[in-house]
């Protein structure tokens, strides 16, 4: 039986979900500086952890967002197939809510219409980046997860030959997050992308980063791989916002899919320590 959703609920929740995500800390996000700055033996990298977490918490009292970067909207969506979006199409709900939001949560509108030559801003941060999938179910599931571009623009993209090991694989990650250094806004998150083709490994990796923190992936190799990152990326001593310590990440999660026999694609997505997501299903 066909389920019917209004627009303006898919839009109600998009403008609420963006808010949200751009003015609190997700718990697992919190508990994980928090648990971080209890393991770190560097008295300066101890210090800048509770500063985040001050920082978030007069955020979240003060109704104001936790960066000044507001980021770009991206919107996942998981459709279920018995599910039917009525009164306007799903993308024009999407955009509405997320225009809403940086309107009337008075956040910063990043956006601008022409990336190269007439770089004029839309002026309400549309239109998002949407990504769709059809599920099983009558369930509309949303994820808001504005992305600040301190972090994107550390992303890094290299396609591999299938000869390439678990240690080129390591190796090339550890070496962009070095690259990026204190520009993300550490501590991070990275999420890793490996498989698919081009533009398929790119949303593995920011796919990857909608993970709770402190996951890891179901299978064992990827597991143990993530935990390999993760110890030789906090061996960088970047540290919390570049002060040094060993908090440089607080996580690496990776994502993986089927790909052709002549490539290795990876990727690699930072999100900055406030890690912004939120969901609801509708």
């Amino acid at each position: 039986m066909i389920r019917c959703i209004s627009a303006s609920d898919v839009e109600n929740a998009v403008r609420d979900l963006f808010i949200d995500a751009n003015h609190k800390l997700s718990n697992d996000v919190l508990l994980a500086i928090e648990n971080a700055s209890n393991c770190e033996s560097d008295s300066r990298a101890r210090s800048v952890l509770g500063r985040l977490t001050e920082n978030a918490a007069a955020a979240e009292k003060m109704g104001i967002p936790i960066c000044q970067d507001t980021g770009m909207a991206v919107v996942f969506i998981d459709i279920g197939e018995d599910v039917h979006v009525e009164g306007a199409t799903l993308e024009e709900a999407v955009n509405r809510g997320v225009s809403r939001a940086y309107i009337e949560g008075g956040m910063r509108l990043s956006l601008v219409s022409d990336p190269l030559y007439d770089r004029k801003n839309t002026e309400n941060n549309t239109p998002a980046i949407i990504h769709i999938r059809t599920v099983k179910g009558d369930r509309l599931r949303i994820v808001a997860a504005p992305k600040g571009f301190g972090s994107e623009n550390m992303s890094a993209l290299k396609m591999m030959t299938p000869a390439a090991t678990e240690e080129d694989v390591a190796a090339f990650i550890v070496e962009s997050v070095c690259r990026a250094g204190s520009n993300p806004c550490p501590p991070i998150v990275v999420g890793v992308g490996i498989g698919a083709d081009f533009e398929g490994v790119a949303l593995l990796a920011k796919r990857a980063l909608l993970r709770e923190i402190g996951s890891s992936n179901p299978n064992p190799a990827y597991a143990s791989l993530e935990k390999k990152i993760l110890e030789k990326v906090n061996a960088l001593n970047i540290g919390p916002q570049g002060f040094g310590g060993k908090t440089t990440a607080l996580a690496v999660h990776i994502e993986y899919a089927p790909t052709h026999i002549a490539g290795l694609p990876v990727a690699m997505n930072i999100n900055c320590h406030v890690a912004r997501h939120a969901e609801a299903v509708l």
